[in-house]
């Protein structure tokens, strides 16, 4: 087993500059500067730590990480500090898009392990007080779902077939697709089916994979079985859930064509009018919030939700519908203090105008790595510790705590099925996590691994950052501890005050007691900037005498101003 990782109390300050200290209210944060705590949600500031499953750790062997994995590094998660893990997709699947085609929602797949291990992993999560998500895909489903294989035994206008989008193609022949819509993966988003006579016949629709069809939403029996797999989870004890595609579901009626220029084929950014977003999608997430609502706990439901403006997406955090969604502003941001200030002010003011609060992320599974996005180790740890300062909940994807690049995978070794259609894909940033520097791959596997290491995965790993105070891991377990100490940062509905700042400098306060300020230099030089108090942390080496901080390019700063 990793060690933990090692408790710091600051890493570029002499003793004298701690914070004060500040008693936290027990769900991580407080109304700022308030003598008194005002209680909240743990998941409105909580700090949530992805777990790819298949790239986290190797229990059984076979190169391929699962749920035995995740349990043995259970410590390492409770040290660094986070409040939860969520995990991506273990169920039943064949899976052509690595766990995102479910054949049974309700099952493990044994390529992770079986229900009992999941059980012992709740179980010992929780007793470490770290909260468990899963990951639920209300799409679509595997063409190997038994609903699927049925609807494919079926004649058109079947019941069985009314679980998916089937339709009849266009053309003199039925030969075109029914419409011109476009799979997020490549290609045209419809396939057509050969019935059993060997006569071409419908098309049913995938706007992923063609393993992956999607579902009828306007069914009610496709609601029902969606409510029946979110209480067979919280059942079991599950905190709550990322919802993949949040913003689909539900799809035009009429099927209507998208307009040409509207058409787009990226999973990031995708605008399609009649295929997305449609209205009846908000009363899926009221049901739902009424189901999380009758179970104990502060159970949360998290949306990944791409609708282009923060106020389109806001509205599926109403009061009455879902808890959060990914704020995907900064992963979308170029590296510059303008255009992060105008994705950070335009998220605060969409969930703030329904009193919601903005979860904030820079890397996930499905996008490149801050290291590699940015250009460089030293960027990707100030958007650390300039986002851990924002209000709001902050995901974290795993690796991203170790500085870890992207990994040059071989394309005959890509795996991504967007990569087989598109010639992209999101093989790099997926590749397994570093454990150990002195054991056989790192320590993720005692076999070769699903998808390659990095080349400088022994020098990146667990065991050599734990030793090295300036590590990116030190630097993030000290910002979560300092984060957790300290109730104005990260508080959900805290606020945040912009200072006037030189131009490539970001500059915001959170108010509070005490009150915490960040400076973030986007630059390519040092600046020197008047800021009377004390140093918390720093994202690089500077000088700093308690009046005047010198801020290097690339770098960030907390202060406790006087």
């Amino acid at each position: 087993m990793t060690q933990p990782v090692p408790t710091v109390e600051h890493v570029f300050e002499p003793d004298d500059a701690q914070p004060e200290e500040t008693e936290p209210d027990a769900a991580g944060g407080g109304e700022a500067g308030a003598g008194a705590s005002v209680a909240q949600p743990w998941w409105r500031d909580g700090v949530v730590y992805q777990v790819y499953v298949r790239s986290f750790a190797d229990a059984s062997g076979d190169g391929i990480g699962d749920l035995n994995g995740i349990r043995k590094h259970l410590p390492y998660l409770a040290s660094l500090g986070v409040d939860a893990l969520w995990l991506t997709p273990f169920y039943v699947s064949p899976m052509a898009d690595h766990g995102y085609d479910v054949a049974d929602p309700v099952d493990v797949d044994p390529l992770f392990g079986t229900l009992a291990d999941y059980d012992a992993l709740v179980s010992e999560a929780h007793a470490l007080g770290l909260r468990v998500l899963n990951d639920i895909v209300p799409n679509h489903t595997s063409d190997q779902h038994r609903w699927f294989v049925e609807a494919l035994a079926s004649t058109p206008g079947s019941a069985a077939r009314e679980r998916y989008v089937f339709r009849d193609g266009s053309g003199p022949d039925g030969d075109e697709p029914p419409n011109n819509w476009l799979s997020t993966f490549g290609g045209p988003a419809w396939r057509r089916v050969t019935g059993p006579d060997g006569r071409p016949e419908q098309w049913y629709l995938h706007l992923f994979a063609p393993e992956q069809p999607d579902l009828n939403w306007r069914n009610p029996e496709v609601g029902d079985d969606a409510e029946r797999t979110l209480r067979f989870w919280l059942d079991r004890g599950t905190d709550g859930f990322r919802i993949d595609v949040a913003h689909g579901l539900y799809k035009d009626p009429e099927l209507r064509h998208n307009p040409v220029a509207e058409v787009s084929t990226n999973l990031i950014g995708n605008d399609t009018k009649y295929s997305w977003d449609q209205p009846e999608v908000h009363d899926v997430y009221r049901r739902w919030r009424n189901v999380f609502d009758s179970y104990d706990g502060d159970r949360v439901a998290i949306g990944e939700v791409w609708v282009g403006e923060p106020t389109g997406w806001a509205a599926y955090v109403r009061s009455d519908e879902l808890h959060l969604l990914f704020t995907f502003s900064l992963t979308l941001a170029p590296w510059s203090a303008e255009d992060w200030r105008t994705a950070v002010e335009a998220a605060l003011a969409a969930v703030g105008d329904v009193g919601a609060t903005a979860t904030w992320v820079l890397g996930n599974h499905d996008v490149s790595r801050p290291v590699s996005r940015y250009g460089s180790t030293a960027r990707a740890r100030a958007g650390l510790l300039t986002t851990l300062a924002l209000p709001g909940a902050y995901y974290l994807y795993q690796g991203d705590e170790l500085g870890l690049p992207d990994v040059d995978v071989p394309p005959e070794m890509r795996q991504d099925p967007m990569w087989q259609r598109l010639g992209v894909g999101r093989d790099g940033c997926r590749a397994p996590m570093p454990w150990d520097s002195r054991e056989p791959h790192t320590g993720f596997s005692t076999v070769d691994p699903w998808l390659p290491e990095g080349p400088d995965w022994p020098a990146l790993a667990v065991d050599v950052q734990a030793d090295d105070p300036m590590s990116t891991l030190v630097l993030t377990h000290g910002a979560l501890a300092v984060r957790k100490a300290i109730p104005a940062l990260g508080l959900g509905t805290g606020e945040l005050v912009w200072h006037d700042a030189p131009d490539g400098v970001l500059l915001f306060e959170r108010p509070g007691s005490p009150a915490v300020v960040c400076a973030t230099n986007f630059g390519s030089t040092a600046i020197e900037l008047s800021l009377p108090g004390r140093l918390l942390l720093a994202s690089a080496p500077l000088t700093y005498d308690g009046e005047t901080l010198r801020l290097p390019a690339d770098a960030a700063a907390w202060i406790v101003p006087r």
